[in-house]
């Protein structure tokens, strides 16, 4: 298997260092609400975090929040180690690498976990239209897009392979923006992508064929990704963190009790065409991380290569998470 970092995680290690006496956000001294960066990518995932702005959730708990868009983990990471953002919501995957490679990341809430049914989460493996490619099995010598490599998209789509009776190495990964999945799709310019809403439901709308539930796979509760932090900030600002924590576990169950809301913000920070957005699958928002989908996660990685060594799951959670 191939062995790489997490794209930026080692130029994310050095500026780490180099950026060590940077604040991690504004204390605010007591007077007005402490303003902070959240980097997360701009998917129906972070619904909550959105909410938590829209419904006054983080100005209750005395923080201002800015929302910058990423790419993903793979961008996140690094984005929090430079101190270009304060949290981020990230998958579990690029976390645990990024532990692996020197970078402190901790998590402070939860974030997004499947909907535990097979052919109805918010995240799968789609094929062309017409495409040979029936099961998880099939992709064996297949090349599959994913937003970032060595990430939560190739783990699961491996083990998924892998559980179908097929061999996850004999699969080749490409790297592709999740907009430009669906259209590479409908032009046969790849034999698959793993994809997550509301492009999911652009392929299948498209002609796309869904072939496997990845995630589903790999637990059915998992835990895909999560919002962190660095552990400077955390011992600089312990109050802030656990803040930020406190508001996202109110805005998760908002979200959760509330699909409605989840559909009208996914509106505001997205352009997705409205008729669309009612068409799309939610994912689940729990309160809490199951670290037991998170372990299955550190083991898979552990099995392709993803990481020196076994991943320690437990030092991955801060207090407040």
């Amino acid at each position: 298997m191939r062995h790489r970092l997490l794209p930026a995680a080692a130029s994310a290690a050095v500026l780490i260092l180099a950026l060590s006496a940077c604040g991690d956000g504004d204390d605010g001294g007591g007077d007005g609400p402490r303003s902070i960066t959240v980097g997360a990518i701009p998917i129906v995932d972070i619904a909550p975090l959105h909410l938590a702005v829209d419904q006054g959730i983080f100005a209750d708990h005395g923080i201002e929040v800015e929302i910058r868009n990423t790419s993903g983990g793979a961008q996140a990471v690094p984005g929090v180690a430079s101190g270009d953002f304060d949290f981020a919501f990230g998958n579990v995957t690029s976390l645990l690498v990024a532990r692996d490679a020197g970078l402190p990341m901790k998590v402070v809430a939860n974030g997004v976990a499947t909907t535990g049914e097979q052919g109805a989460d918010f995240g799968a493996v789609v094929v062309p239209e017409g495409s040979p490619i029936e099961s998880a099995e099939d992709l064996e010598g297949a090349t599959v897009a994913v937003n970032n490599l060595e990430n939560i998209g190739d783990t699961t789509v491996r083990n998924s392979v892998r559980k179908a009776g097929g061999d996850p190495s004999q699969v080749e990964f490409m790297e592709l923006a999740l907009p430009d999945m669906p259209p590479a799709l409908e032009k046969e310019e790849i034999d698959a992508a793993w994809v997550v809403e509301p492009f999911l439901t652009t392929a299948l709308e498209g002609g796309a064929t869904e072939i496997a539930s990845n995630f589903v796979d790999a637990h059915p509760k998992l835990t895909i990704a999560v919002y962190f932090t660095s552990e400077r900030l955390l011992a600089e600002d312990p109050e802030l963190a656990a803040d930020f924590a406190s508001a996202m576990e109110e805005a998760l169950a908002y979200a959760a009790a509330n699909p409605e809301e989840v559909r009208r913000i996914v509106g505001e920070y997205t352009e997705i065409d409205p008729t669309l957005i009612e068409e799309i699958r939610l994912p689940q928002f729990p309160p809490e991380t199951d670290r037991e989908s998170v372990q299955t996660i550190a083991d898979l990685m552990e099995e392709d290569g993803l990481v020196d060594e076994a991943p320690d799951v437990d030092a991955l959670f801060a207090d407040t998470a």
